[in-house]
């Protein structure tokens, strides 16, 4: 008999899951990643009382009431409401785009004024039949003000090319809401755990094992012998050698900063930067995600990235290329008998958190019955 029912590899959020319900179940696991620390990207760092979400801003929100219930059950919620502003020219905008939004644009105060401004400056692009690019798409779905102010500038810093190189699938539709609500989520639930989100993931992981610092990859040899299944949540290009190359991402880098001689610096947790001037997209203040009353404060520079070996791949670019190397991998996935393959990075796709736990979950279940 090997010692463990299940290798977990990646303490992110849904290799915790698949170990919380593997353990409840009585099956002996052991969870390793690579990193320093469990959590993942969700990972959050205790800056005295402030909890700094380490890998960019991750705010919980979803319909699944099933998985609200799953993850209540184990922390307690706080009401936190997603509301980010975006910042042009030294002006600031609500998002998402909502009558808020639409009376800082153009001084409308009616959805009938504003619906009537949208469709003139939509008419100006009725030539385009069918968009060549991400620019072209934008412009006929929202017109000139818009996309120049507060689209543009943020999704070329984004991907790292100008909107014209970028394919017109990437904005299927642009939301509008013709209401003065701020709340970027329609999702009827949403909160950030109380106390940060390590206090979740220590939760999922109580009385399992877990050992951080380890490289699946260097130590394989190793380790895939010391459970009857691995559960893998790792690059899917990376497990199979790059047998069929790499599959392409866009990275991130953050530059964290204490302010001690501020107890309050932008007034919210989350500002856009859409001038393709200013190099960071988002800057993050984290204390307002707990509603923190500490007399100094922790920001965070958010700025796009290329990826290359040794950074962390966070959105991958689903191109054409990309989606058929992406498939060859799926299939030689689905050919192993002992390993499961689970999570963002294993899956090649970027997943809110309630899609990863409802992934895990579903995981989960299908190996129980196997």
């Amino acid at each position: 008999m090997k010692p463990y029912d299940y290798l977990i590899v990646g303490a992110g959020l849904f290799g915790s899951v698949f170990a919380h319900e593997a353990r409840s179940a009585g099956k002996r696991c052991l969870v390793i990643d690579k990193r320093a620390h469990t959590g993942g990207n969700v990972y959050c760092e205790n800056v005295d009382g402030i909890h700094v979400h380490k890998y960019g801003a991750h705010i919980f929100h979803t319909d699944n009431q099933k998985v609200w219930a799953y993850v209540n059950n184990l922390v307690e919620f706080n009401r936190y409401t997603n509301s980010p502003l975006a910042l042009f020219e030294g002006k600031l905008y609500n998002l998402p785009f909502n009558m808020n939004t639409f009376y800082q644009l153009w001084g409308v105060h009616s959805p009938e004024e504003a619906k009537a401004k949208i469709k003139e400056q939509c008419s100006e692009y009725a030539h385009i039949d069918t968009p060549r690019n991400l620019e072209e798409q934008a412009l006929k779905l929202c017109g000139r003000d818009i996309y120049y102010r507060l689209i543009k500038g943020y999704t070329e810093k984004q991907w790292g090319r100008p909107a014209t190189e970028l394919p017109a699938f990437i904005i299927k539709r642009i939301p509008f809401r013709f209401t003065y609500d701020n709340n970027y989520f329609n999702d009827p639930y949403q909160g950030i755990p109380v106390g940060g989100y390590n206090q979740l993931i220590n939760r999922l992981l109580e009385d399992i094992e877990v050992r951080t610092g380890i490289d699946y990859t260097a130590h394989r040899y190793e380790l895939e012998n010391i459970a009857e299944r691995i559960v893998y949540t790792g690059c899917i290009d990376e497990y199979f050698d790059y047998r069929f190359g790499h599959l392409e991402y866009r990275s991130l880098r953050f530059e964290h900063k204490r302010l001690d001689c501020t107890d309050n610096y932008q007034g919210n947790a989350v500002v856009n930067y859409c001038e393709l001037e200013i190099p960071y997209t988002r800057l993050i203040e984290h204390k307002h995600f707990e509603y923190g009353t500490q007399p100094f404060t922790v920001i965070t520079y958010e700025y796009p990235d290329a990826f290359e070996p040794g950074k962390e791949p966070y959105y991958p670019i689903n191109n054409e290329r990309n989606t058929h190397v992406y498939q060859q991998y799926q299939a030689l996935a689905q050919q192993q008998s002992h390993v499961l393959f689970g999570g963002r990075l294993a899956q090649y796709t970027y997943a809110d958190m309630d899609d990863t736990i409802a992934a895990a979950l579903e995981l989960w279940e299908h190996s129980a019955t196997v």
